[in-house]
């Protein structure tokens, strides 16, 4: 069983994987800094200088100047301000995958433009590489339309 979970662990693809995770973990990361240090301080100054991270509505009884001044109160709130960060992360994060996909189907397809037709055939007598045109093997000289009749 041991032996089993190492080569599924070593495969190529849950490397792969793993590795995936990690980076987009870090990109994650990178993408809410830009959105929580760069983009929306950015806006809240374009709008009067507004603080998006304290953008929200008390549940409770009482006016509260920010968020952190409510949570020590207690009161329930609706943090509007941060789901907008939150959204504006995701919205970032989508974008860029939608682009590394897109990237990544234009890079296949080219691949796959690029294939050459497929000119041979296996001898299903010898085994040996003949042109699909062929109907007698050059190696073994047998006449291949009777074995692809035998097959049908």
């Amino acid at each position: 069983m041991l032996k089993e979970f190492k080569e599924f662990a070593l495969k190529g693809n849950v490397i792969d994987l793993a590795v995936g995770v990690v980076i987009g973990a870090a990109f994650g990361k990178i993408v809410s800094s830009l959105v929580n240090d760069l983009i929306t301080p950015t806006i809240g100054l374009l709008l009067g200088k507004v603080d998006f991270s304290n953008l929200f509505i008390a549940l409770g009884d009482g006016t509260y100047k920010t968020l952190e001044e409510a949570n020590k109160a207690g009161v329930a709130t609706i943090n509007y301000g941060l789901f907008l960060n939150s959204v504006i992360d995701f919205l970032i994060i989508a974008f860029a995958i939608f682009i590394f996909i897109k990237q990544l189907n234009r890079f296949k397809k080219k691949q796959e433009e690029a294939k050459p037709p497929v000119t041979t055939k296996e001898c299903p007598f010898c085994i040996t590489e003949i042109s699909l045109q062929a109907t007698r093997c050059p190696n073994c000289t047998s006449v291949l339309d009777a074995k692809e009749k035998e097959l049908a």
